[in-house]
């Protein structure tokens, strides 16, 4: 995380040193600052919208609360707020950062484990692998990675367009074209790093509950049913945020912000072992 980290800093200073000159350091700083700003917020408010969120009462589901609360006296992070949605599938993401985090759970989820056919350790290992990401900071990170992303983007058109600024509309063309490649290949690093963090979220989890089975299963299970025939993927909006993604070819694989369900699995069962 550090080199990853390292990189987007650096692509960031390349960029606030091209247009510094232009428009002064202190605007850079600023509009950097709000770009990032207004997406971690609006991203935040969009997901929990898109599924509906509400919070989930204590007084019907007082075991799960206990077990957050638990967690996160051992992460020694504030109690995240606990609000369920409508998924489609049984899934699960986190969104906001430490002090103001949201973990929202699928309506099918809680079905599950009301019908018997999720374990409550199960959930557990699930809900601390979300509680992982709000410690982490994952989705700051990953707001920041794709902020950085966008100016490139538009940094690259900008820049691109003026040099070919006698050649208007071969000139747009191939700022579009170059901005659009530069913003992908920066994209590109950020699902990598995405991926990487979502073992760090199971390691993190196995670590607060003990129990990397449970995780496992849990997963397995949310795997199964997820795949099942008709079952939907899960929002647009939340997709990327989401605990299971759904199923995905070879391609999809590369912009994928998880990794491979089996080998999350297969981790998992060796920390059992």
């Amino acid at each position: 995380m550090v080199l990853a980290g390292s990189v987007l800093f650096g692509v960031y200073v390349l960029v606030a040193a091209l247009f510094a000159p232009v428009v002064g350091l202190p605007v850079v700083l600023a509009g950097s600052v709000l770009f990032a700003g207004v997406q971690y917020l609006v991203g935040k408010k969009l997901a929990l919208r898109s599924v509906g969120a509400e919070d989930l009462p204590g007084t019907e589901y007082p075991e799960i609360h206990r077990r957050v609360e638990a967690l996160c006296e051992g992460m020694d992070l504030p109690k995240p707020r606990l609000v369920v949605g409508r998924m489609g599938a049984p899934n699960a993401f986190a969104v906001g950062r430490r002090g103001a985090g949201v973990v929202a759970v699928s309506e099918s989820m809680l079905r599950m484990v009301e019908e018997g056919y999720m374990a409550m350790d199960e959930l557990e290992g699930i809900l601390a692998h979300e509680l992982a990401h709000i410690d982490n900071r994952d989705v700051v990170v990953m707001v920041m990675g794709q902020a950085v992303a966008s100016i490139v983007g538009l940094t690259v058109f900008f820049v691109v367009e003026a040099v070919l600024d006698e050649v208007p509309f071969v000139g747009f063309l191939v700022s579009y074209a170059l901005s659009v490649v530069s913003q992908l290949l920066v994209t590109l690093f950020v699902l990598a790093i995405s991926r990487y963090r979502e073992y760090v979220a199971d390691r993190d989890a196995v670590v607060h509950t003990g129990n990397p089975a449970a995780l496992a299963s849990g997963l397995a299970k949310v795997v199964e049913v997820g795949r099942q025939e008709g079952a939907p993927d899960p929002d647009e909006t939340v997709a990327a945020l989401c605990f299971f993604g759904g199923t995905r070819g070879r391609l999809a694989r590369l912009f994928a912000t998880h990794p491979p369900a089996a080998k999350r699995i297969g981790r998992l069962e060796e920390m059992a072992d």
